[in-house]
């Protein structure tokens, strides 16, 4: 009774805008900045594109988490200990970070993905290497790279662009899209951003025919799953037609039996 009358009393008070909800998240929002993840940003834009409010999306991450501690501390307000407060923070806290984990699960759902997409656009990115700088061709191509790409190319060549000429933006690069290969291929990338023009020849070579194999790699790797998903499903197809078979057979030897 007592729960029903404060949950009564709360929508009132919410009723009559003595709080305002979305004013009181804002104002607390800034309070919980330092649970925001390094990586939240990054994963916001992989998902739902570079328009995405990522303060909006972390706002009702707090809002949710809030909500969710306050609901159960009304739930158990009539037997109030301090292991009950310590449950209520932890159900708020994992309500706050169930959507980064979610993000999180989509990421590692995509490495895949990434992983086959990579050496294709290491090869357009090769043609506009031969008539450009490495900074230049990377600026160039993001509007072709594959939409999974872009954040990261956005953030690699913003840092050069500001001034960083370390191996740094290209090793974080990496980092984000960490599928076989891509720490060697920036490595290299990079190596050919400061190669001379004497030896651009001999390193875009180099970088070539690395990308040539990774595209091979990549084709026996679509062909292998390719094989399997025929195998699998060779396999789906025997096991239902003999099950079938055998459930006619038993149907019929039952069937004499009765005669």
């Amino acid at each position: 009774m007592f729960l029903v009358i404060t949950v009564i009393v709360f929508f009132i008070i919410i009723y009559n805008k003595l709080i305002e909800p979305a004013q009181f998240i804002k104002e607390v929002q800034p309070l919980f900045r330092f649970l925001l993840e390094s990586d939240y940003e990054f994963l916001l834009k992989l998902k739902y594109g570079t328009d995405i409010d990522v303060n909006k999306m972390f706002g009702q991450r707090v809002r949710n988490g809030l909500i969710a501690t306050v609901a159960m501390f009304f739930l158990f307000l009539s037997q109030m200990q301090f292991v009950y407060v310590l449950f209520c923070i932890i159900v708020g806290f994992l309500v706050f970070k169930q959507p980064y984990s979610s993000l999180k699960s989509y990421y590692k759902r995509n490495l895949h993905h990434i992983n086959l997409m990579l050496p294709y656009y290491l090869k357009s990115l090769e043609i506009l290497v031969q008539h450009y700088t490495v900074p230049v061709a990377l600026s160039k191509s993001i509007d072709q790279a594959p939409a999974i790409f872009k954040p990261g190319l956005r953030s690699l060549v913003a840092k050069i662009e500001a001034g960083d000429m370390t191996v740094d933006p290209y090793m974080d690069f990496a980092k984000e899209y960490p599928v076989r290969d891509s720490m060697r291929m920036m490595r290299l990338l990079y190596r050919l951003s400061l190669g001379n023009q004497d030896r651009k020849q001999e390193q875009l070579m180099m970088f070539s025919r690395t990308v040539s194999n990774l595209q091979n790699k990549s084709r026996e790797q679509k062909y292998a799953e390719r094989l399997e998903n025929m195998e699998k499903r060779t396999m789906v197809m025997l096991f239902v037609t003999g099950g079938g078979i055998m459930l006619l057979m038993l149907l019929s030897m039952m069937m004499m039996m009765n005669y």
